[in-house]
């Protein structure tokens, strides 16, 4: 019994023909059908019932079915797991990213990352930090780069900080807000506030802000282009990271809104922007490859402020 073998039964189940699944395993079909006799031989019983037409799996078949399945899932990921811990020419790198980080950082990182490990298949996956914290445990990526006060207390994760990302308030252009000289908290909470999906500590500043016991924005979602839609055709206010309205400030379709009491609140509703990977595991050479590119492309042209105000 080898791998081939299980291989080739495991085809046969799939395409219940003799026929197809030789040509689908590129042999003969003759030689498909010696080596599933070979391996009824080596279990001593039949494995197919070939009195059915659709060739189905006897009892005996079934057990060796499944058992089947998962050596030949494990031998590939055994063959994927070295090649992605010794080498830089193959295999893939997951890993995940909030909705800021993909808007600008990510996409450049992986511009220049692709540049020079061109054979590194690269799975990107983009979802809020709640999310991307369970698929981090689940072992679905590597890392991910999200705000780090959802896991650096957290003895399960590790963090590396990046630059944060500065947070503002907005409007769409010709908002009533805008008339006036001064504006106040009472005038922020006055309208619906839309934001992207906020962690606990927002939502409790907010509160605090507004004078409640607990705040819920009125619209909360994760599409930038979404929200960017909602507030320019409403009274509704925006909240979110600059880097990812940068191109509706920049025309002209939203505007930033002052406010006279909120300098040291907006500091802590920044981004806490960092790269959040599984405390005491060892990143493959590609995932640390591509971590390093991104501090890299962060760190040049003073990223990503200064690439706002020039946009």
């Amino acid at each position: 019994m080898d791998l081939r073998q299980l291989r080739y039964f495991i085809a046969l189940n799939e395409h219940r023909s003799f026929v197809r699944a030789a040509d689908a395993m590129g042999i003969t079909q003759p030689a498909f059908s010696r080596s599933i006799q070979a391996l009824e031989q080596e279990f001593g019983c039949v494995l197919v019932d070939r009195a059915h037409k659709e060739l189905r799996p006897t009892p005996e078949g079934q057990v060796v079915l499944q058992h089947a399945l998962s050596l030949v899932q494990g031998a590939a990921l055994l063959s994927h797991e070295v090649t992605r811990m010794t080498k830089l020419d193959a295999g893939e790198v997951r890993f995940g990213s909030d909705a800021v980080a993909a808007v600008n950082l990510v996409p450049e990182a992986l511009a220049r990352f692709i540049g020079v490990y061109p054979k590194v298949r690269s799975v990107l996956q983009v979802a809020n930090w709640e999310h991307l914290g369970r698929s981090l445990s689940r072992k679905e990526i590597e890392f991910f780069i999200a705000d780090v006060r959802h896991f650096e207390a957290d003895p399960n994760f590790h963090t590396q900080a990046l630059r944060p990302r500065r947070s503002v308030f907005f409007c769409r252009n010709g908002h009533p807000l805008l008339a006036k000289d001064s504006l106040s908290t009472n005038d922020l909470f006055d309208y619906p506030l839309a934001t992207p999906l906020i962690a606990p500590g927002i939502r409790k500043l907010l509160a605090n802000l507004s004078g409640r016991i607990d705040f819920s924005p009125a619209i909360e979602l994760e599409q930038f282009a979404a929200l960017t839609h909602i507030v320019r055709h409403s009274d509704a206010i925006g909240l979110g990271t600059e880097e990812a309205f940068v191109d509706a400030f920049a025309r002209g379709d939203l505007q930033v809104l002052h406010w006279r009491n909120l300098p040291h609140a907006l500091d802590n509703l920044n981004n806490r922007s960092g790269v959040i990977s599984r405390a005491g595991v060892r990143l493959s050479p590609a995932a640390k490859a591509l971590t390093e590119t991104l501090l890299a492309v962060e760190s040049q042209g003073g990223w990503p402020a200064q690439r706002c105000r020039n946009r």
